[in-house]
């Protein structure tokens, strides 16, 4: 889909569609308003007629509007303007394409970048008119022998531009949206695939070719390397599987070779059984997304070098498969992790931060970062906590987390963050190593956040619980490709300062 930006002289739109909004009960936008004036009152007198009031997320889709040369004008209902807020704005953004690709419209002029929401930009309207575009013309079908539906025809969206100072902005905002829209197209194709074909060996190849895509370097551990580095934690997740597991290193680099890079350390279970602790059998499939975190750092990674950032980013994938066998680790073992300390396994079902100690370890060792930031589907406690909405978010540097926050909230990916207090750890007592894998059932998110805290302790470091975030459920089941938002504009927003 192609984005331009552009001054537009509505009535003389000669294209496929206008898109203009209504506010409750029959206000219309000032773009609407043009639009009436020109065509002699037609929009008010259908309004006034019952047949729009401009209910949230309604539409009205219009042909033949006198004086106006767009073959089809859609009106999107706003809902209150007193109420009118990010979430509305996204909902009528959301309601306008769904409506859209019900038509043959191959372009559209979409004027709801001019509206005005609650302490947002217009730099943020047309990122999240963007964001939302793409998304409605995701499709994931690979896997069918024919696809269930056409794919939608739209295929540029023109923003007119109202104010020409605003210009440098929304082209910024465009291409960030752009780039964005494609990492979250890599994570969410990567989180959607079966687990027979997505396998730590896939995602390895995967990439490789991203690499060679970008120019980037690319650096695949196997488990002999692994044994040399003594990542103890990290060989016991996979060792009741037949694939091997893989450190996957992708290298970014946009300013000086002696820059401290940011690390993004991405969980990559591709399949998580429980191991010898064994899940339940209801909604197991579900546990392909379990590498959603590896998803997303090359999601973000995608995005970054889309857009050229000056900025150095490191990802690093620790990937494996979590199987039960005759090999497999078993509750009450004892194993030694690259950093030396030993962690007694009360549960293999919490395997996701034991690849990810060994790899938040490697990552300090190895670049000595300015950041570093983890992102995973570590646990269902959070999921409790937070729902669906907001990823949890824990550290030991505010300022790292406030800027995390910062760029959730200006993408509209949001998170929350949870405490890291001392009365925590205690809980990870063991008689038998230095920390065990689990703290008990109370508090689960904050138990995991402070083990992965015990390997993190000389670096600003982040860990995003994605559990809740990462995909979708039920009817609409898939991945969402978040967090990839988050970080694209914490990186560009860092890039931006540096």
């Amino acid at each position: 889909m192609e984005f331009i930006t552009k001054p537009v002289n509505l009535d003389k739109y000669q294209g496929d569609s206008l898109v203009v909004g209504v506010f409750e009960p029959r206000k219309l936008t000032e773009a609407a308003r043009r639009l009436d004036e020109v065509s002699n009152g037609y929009l008010s007198k259908l309004l006034a007629q019952g047949d729009m009031n401009g209910k949230a997320n309604s539409t009205l889709l219009l042909h033949h509007v006198p004086n106006i040369n767009s073959k089809r004008v859609l009106l999107v209902g706003l809902g209150k303007e007193k109420t009118f807020n990010e979430k509305t704005f996204a909902a009528a953004v959301s309601a306008a394409f769904k409506a859209l690709h019900q038509t043959g419209a191959k372009d559209v002029c979409f004027c709801l970048a001019d509206l005005i929401v609650k302490k947002w930009t217009i730099e943020w309207r047309v990122l999240q008119i963007v964001l939302l575009a793409q998304t409605s013309i995701y499709r994931f079908d690979r896997l069918k022998s024919t696809a269930e539906s056409k794919a939608p025809v739209l295929a540029k969206v023109v923003i007119p531009l109202e104010d020409k100072t605003d210009l440098p902005a929304v082209e910024s905002a465009l291409q960030q949206g752009i780039a964005t829209a494609c990492g979250m197209g890599v994570a969410k194709d990567l989180g959607n695939l079966a687990p027979n074909i997505c396998t730590p060996s896939y995602l390895a190849e995967q990439a490789i070719s991203m690499a060679k895509t970008y120019k980037l370097k690319c650096t695949v551990l196997e488990e002999k390397d692994m044994e040399k580095l003594g990542m103890g934690a990290l060989l016991a997740v996979s060792r009741g599987s037949r694939q091997p597991a893989k450190l996957i290193v992708l290298e970014y680099r946009g300013q000086e070779k002696m820059e401290k890079p940011v690390v993004l350390v991405g969980k990559g279970i591709t399949f998580d059984t429980g191991g010898i602790s064994i899940k339940p059998a209801p909604d197991m499939d579900e546990m392909k997304y379990d590498m959603s975190g590896a998803a997303s750092v090359l999601g973000t990674l995608t995005a970054v070098a889309e857009m050229k950032l000056p900025i150095n980013v490191v990802g690093i994938i620790p990937a494996a498969e979590n199987m039960p066998d005759g090999q497999a680790s078993r509750p009450g073992d004892v194993v030694k992790t690259m950093s030396g300390m030993t962690v007694e396994i009360l549960n293999t079902d919490a395997e996701g931060r034991l690849v990810l100690c060994d790899a938040l370890t490697y990552a300090q060792q190895q670049y000595k970062p300015e950041a570093v930031i983890d992102i995973a589907t570590l646990t269902g406690a959070c999921v409790i906590a937070l729902g669906h909405n907001a990823t949890g978010l824990f550290g030991n540097d505010e300022s790292l987390i406030q800027t995390l926050l910062q760029a959730g909230e200006q993408t509209y990916d949001r998170a929350w963050q949870l405490p890291l207090w001392d009365e925590y750890q205690e809980l990870l007592d063991s008689n038998f190593a230095d920390i065990a894998n689990i703290g008990g059932r109370w508090g689960g998110a904050v138990t995991a956040a402070c083990f992965l805290s015990r390997f993190t302790e000389k670096c600003h470091w982040a860990h995003l619980d994605i559990a809740g975030t990462a995909w979708k459920s039920g009817k609409e089941k898939g991945s969402t490709g978040r967090p990839v938002p988050l970080l694209t504009e914490f990186l560009a927003a860092r890039a931006r300062q540096s």
